[in-house]
């Protein structure tokens, strides 16, 4: 059965906000057993809503969700340079409440909260579906930078705006279909957090390259998660693939994850996997990717220290196949797979990684450096090329929005402690 937001006192003119009125359609359509919720004929306004179970949001070819422009306002403090650490003193959510979780501590989640524009927490057989579009509204939570030193043009505002667009967690069976979205706040477009039975295909993430942490779909702690046929552009990662257990009541692997059929151009890495500390990843699938203008291809690099994003475990990465991808114009690594040398990254092993019929051309050449105390193991290359670029024209960078680029020496392949590496019918070229 069909519940037009309409009908529920919605109003599709741009400006007046109707997360009530969603909200009723979508606890109406569940109390009835599901069925679809359907946004058509306007751009509807709205703050956090949450799906429950049985319920589609269907947005037809003619509805837009647009996302409030009210965000909060931080609890003040004597000195503001100090305030983006404290992410956590909020003092006022806007548009974007942040209610304890039933699935999550909220305070152990990346930036210490979770608000998000459409939210469901331990649902089942949930779904957005249809040509419509997503509109995060993230114009209204960034700003340009007066001296940037760092890449991007753009900041958020000192204002703790949605961390997130669409956040899952503790949900089974989700289904995220033909959706488009778009200008996202500095916040990740889909986070798939310690979900099972995830379909995300032939959906679009068109974010702004030049604006931060707008990562594609983020998925964290999950099983049996397949994303196919998706374009993505975005400022941030297009894919991420984790296994940040820390919000969660236990400690949860990331595996059987399948990315097939992807466009992905980003301003910092088409794929990642892991990060500092998190658990463990495997058996996972990429296959049959094009990136292009990426700054680096695939990474698994685990940093030192986050301050508000780091898991509680020693990561394991192992049995991981990338197959069939095809690399164009990469700013840096087409390849990096580099775990900190500190005591605060803990690593137990980074094993099994199959590359093969990757050919990429890029302007540095893969790097496989483990570490004393992890050593990287069976890495193997089949039918692969890696060819560097020439260094762009000056200026070059800047009109991508990519600021402060250095552009490297003519590099050569770099690998460090690692046992157990084959190359076969692989080349490398260098200009």
């Amino acid at each position: 059965m069909n519940y037009y937001v309409k009908d529920f006192g919605a109003i599709g003119d741009g400006k007046t906000l109707n997360t009530s009125a969603i909200q009723a359609a979508i606890d109406k359509c569940f109390e009835n057993g599901g069925g679809s919720v359907v946004i058509s004929d306007g751009t509807y306004m709205t703050g956090t809503i949450v799906l429950k179970d049985n319920v589609d949001l269907h947005l037809e070819a003619s509805g837009r969700l647009l996302g409030s422009p009210k965000c909060g306002i931080y609890v003040d403090v004597e000195d503001t340079t100090k305030r983006r650490d404290l992410w956590a003193k909020v003092k006022e959510y806007g548009d974007y409440p942040d209610p304890d979780k039933k699935h999550v501590n909220k305070e152990l989640l990346p930036r210490f909260r979770g608000s998000a524009l459409i939210f469901a927490d331990e649902a089942r057989n949930v779904s957005i579906t249809g040509m419509g579009v997503i509109d995060a509204n993230g114009d209204a939570f960034i700003e340009k930078i007066e001296s940037p030193t760092g890449h991007l043009p753009y900041q958020r505002i000192d204002a703790p705006t949605p961390p997130r667009v669409v956040f899952f967690t503790g949900c089974e069976n989700i289904r995220i279909e033909d959706v488009t979205m778009v200008n996202q706040p500095g916040g990740w477009s889909y986070w798939i957090h310690d979900c099972d039975y995830v379909t995300v295909d032939r959906i679009k993430i068109n974010a702004r390259v030049d604006y931060p942490n707008n990562d594609g779909v983020h998925i964290n702690c999950s099983r049996n998660v397949t994303v196919s046929n998706c374009c993505i552009n975005c400022g941030d990662d297009c894919i991420v693939v984790r296994a940040n257990s820390i919000s969660l009541k236990e400690n949860k692997v990331c595996e059987k994850v399948t990315v097939t059929n992807c466009n992905l151009t980003s301003h910092a890495c088409g794929i990642r996997i892991g990060w500092l500390n998190d658990g463990t990843i495997r058996n996972c699938t990429f296959s049959n990717i094009v990136m292009t203008d990426t700054v680096m291809g695939i990474s698994v690099y685990l940093p030192t220290s986050r301050p508000s994003d780091y898991g509680r475990e020693s990561t394991l990465i192992e049995n991981l196949s990338f197959n069939n991808i095809v690399m164009d114009n990469i700013f840096s690594y087409p390849i990096r797979i580099e775990p900190s040398d500190c005591e605060t990254t803990h690593v137990t092993a980074i094993r099994n990684l199959y590359f093969s019929d990757i050919h990429a051309r890029a302007l540095r050449l893969p790097i496989i450096t483990g570490t004393e105390k992890c050593s990287i193991s069976n890495i193997r290359f089949s039918s692969c090329s890696f060819e560097v670029l020439e260094p762009p024209a000056e200026g070059y960078f800047e009109s991508l929005g990519i600021l402060n680029w250095k552009i490297p020496d003519p590099p050569s392949v770099v690998i460090k402690h690692v046992k157990g590496l084959s190359v076969n019918d692989t080349e490398f070229i260098s200009y």
